[in-house]
């Protein structure tokens, strides 16, 4: 079967099957090497009432070579970078196989919300806060959701939202180094690259290796 005819033959059956709730579009007719799909978050996840759009590129050698998929919608989550959307996902990579399909991909990136894996990271700070706080991250990942996801678009945008919550960094940590001087921005910006979400009061190693890290 020719790359052209799979990817129709693949793009009707996703039509097919309404119930699944997941779309596969070509980007432009006229070139069958680029699509948009998009899934819902799964229930009972951070992930929920959100619907997911990852931007995928058909290479030459499909279905024999993986597609490279990374989502446009931002997402909080361990295995995807919150900065670019690239996924750490074996079957993308060397686990792929020819009788895998976009919709079964896309439905494995479904399944990859629902059951992180933080020990094989994409994006090492949200791995950490997912260690060492699940609270915590779940909190932030379900306020990217609603933030970057929500089918309705109507709510508000990145810059209305305090980088502080959008982050999940403790909103106490930060007053605490804001008392001492230090501007809100660049506290926030040390945080996450130390990858520290809260502290212990009584931790004066941490806090001595923040404060240097403020001062330079």
């Amino acid at each position: 079967m020719s790359r052209a005819k799979r990817l129709m033959k693949e793009l009707q059956a996703v039509r097919d099957d309404p119930e699944a709730n997941i779309t596969l579009d070509f980007v432009s007719e006229s070139d069958i090497h680029h699509l948009k799909g998009s899934f819902l978050g799964p229930p009972e996840t951070p992930y929920e009432g959100g619907r997911f759009i990852v931007d995928i590129e058909v290479p030459m050698e499909y279905p024999f070579k993986p597609p490279k998929m990374k989502f446009d919608t931002k997402v909080y989550h361990p295995n995807i970078s919150s900065v670019t959307g690239a996924i750490c996902l074996d079957i993308l990579k060397n686990a792929w196989s020819p009788v895998i399909t976009l919709k079964s991909a896309l439905i494995s990136l479904q399944a990859l919300l629902q059951s992180p894996e933080p020990n094989d990271p994409q994006d090492a700070e949200v791995a950490q806060h997912y260690l060492r706080d699940k609270e915590s991250f779940n909190k932030t990942a379900a306020l990217w959701t609603k933030l970057y996801a929500s089918p309705t678009g109507s709510l508000p945008t990145e810059r209305e939202v305090d980088e502080v919550k959008l982050y999940g960094i403790d909103p106490n940590l930060v007053k605490e180094f804001e008392s001492q001087g230090f501007e809100k921005v660049k506290i926030v910006e040390v945080l996450r690259r130390l990858g520290i979400k809260s502290l212990d009061p009584t931790d004066n190693a941490t806090i001595n290796k923040i404060v240097e890290e403020l001062l330079k």
